[in-house]
């Protein structure tokens, strides 16, 4: 076993602080990560917090991870030291339900092994996320980075905020000819305009804030369309093909439900504690509309998404940090003051 040292939260009040604990040894299969940068998600926020019941303190969040591979067990075949590699949500599977066969591991029935607040099949132990100095996965779970070494900051946060856009937009077919609508323009939706623009669809950004119109643009979006102006709202109904909600505050989805075609969807991939108001049965059944889900994205499909992006230039939005500005980071994420994500430098962790 090997030593890490993290950032952790040993209380859902108190500050984060140094913590120390065992990793597992190197076995056949497994990828021994350096970690250089971390991006922080709200749902360490969430998880670190206490939020989603009791994550067993002291907690080590972080599941955007980027980093070099320092060793590999005897049975690896695809990575060797020194390679930059990347970890996203998932660590581990039961590879052989229905959803695991087709390469969509984040639907496993059987439980997928988050990369905190899981349990390690292989010791029992609770996983302990990228706010680390290193860590060891399967090498099934470990990604390929092919970015360039200074873009590697901002390539954390595709493992989390980029594939959870990326997988509803591959899977209802965002591309030339569509029109797809973005919710929300922040560490989600800042990704979705450049990932939809990207793929060549008519892109249009939905925001409560008349500023955020040149952001937005910049961003990729082709319109940005107000969703409090009613007038300009009406003049989108019945016309995207997808609409993609990034909100996780609770919303009246009949104002997006309206803007869709026949047979378009409105996909939620925004969680919150609370529920929407549900649109009215008549706005789904007069054009066979549909309301979906979607759920970060599958190891195959993140390498996709991950090879697309280093093919065209894309980067999350960033701010980088040292690790002892985490609870700096949480309160002013919460108050949406950072564009569009924060990342931590590992190597400012602490050894003592």
């Amino acid at each position: 076993m090997t030593t890490a040292n993290a950032w952790a939260a040993h209380s859902a009040q108190s500050p984060f602080a140094h913590f120390s604990f065992q990793r597992r040894a190197l076995e056949p299969q497994d990828v021994r990560i350096d970690i250089l940068y971390c991006g922080i998600c709200h749902s360490d926020v969430h998880f670190a917090r206490g939020e989603w019941g009791d994550p067993r303190y002291p907690c080590v969040p972080g599941h955007e991870i980027v980093g070099r591979v320092s060793a590999v067990g005897e049975s690896v075949t695809r990575f060797q030291p020194g390679d930059l590699v990347g970890v996203g949500c998932m660590v581990d599977s039961c590879g052989h339900c229905p959803s695991c066969g087709e390469g969509l591991e984040q639907y496993c029935e059987n439980g997928l092994t988050g990369t905190y607040m899981g349990v390690e099949a292989q010791t029992g132990l609770p996983t302990y996320g990228g706010y680390s100095d290193h860590i060891v996965v399967r090498e099934n779970f470990v990604l390929r980075i092919n970015h360039k070494p200074e873009d590697l900051p901002a390539v954390a946060p595709l493992l989390c905020a980029g594939i959870t856009m990326w997988s509803p937009l591959r899977h209802w077919h965002a591309g030339p000819g569509k029109k797809v609508g973005i919710v929300g323009i922040g560490g989600l939706g800042h990704m979705g305009l450049k990932l939809a623009h990207a793929l060549g669809a008519h892109v249009a950004a939905f925001t409560r804030s008349e500023g955020k119109a040149g952001e937005a643009r910049k961003l990729g979006a082709d319109e940005v369309i107000l969703s409090s102006d009613e007038a300009r709202m009406a003049e989108h109904r019945s016309s995207f093909d997808l609409i993609v909600s990034t909100v996780s505050a609770p919303q009246d989805l009949d104002l997006y439900s309206r803007l869709l075609k026949r047979d378009g969807t409105l996909v939620l991939v925004g969680a919150g504690p609370e529920r929407h108001v549900a649109p009215a049965a008549g706005t789904l059944i007069g054009r066979r509309r549909s309301i979906a889900g979607s759920a970060i994205g599958g190891i195959a499909e993140t390498q996709e998404m991950l090879d697309f992006c280093a093919e065209h230039g894309i980067t999350a939005d960033i701010e980088l940090i040292p690790v002892q500005q985490v609870d700096d980071a949480y309160t002013r994420m919460l108050a949406s003051d950072v564009k569009y994500r924060f990342v931590i430098d590992n190597a400012s962790l602490p050894t003592t």
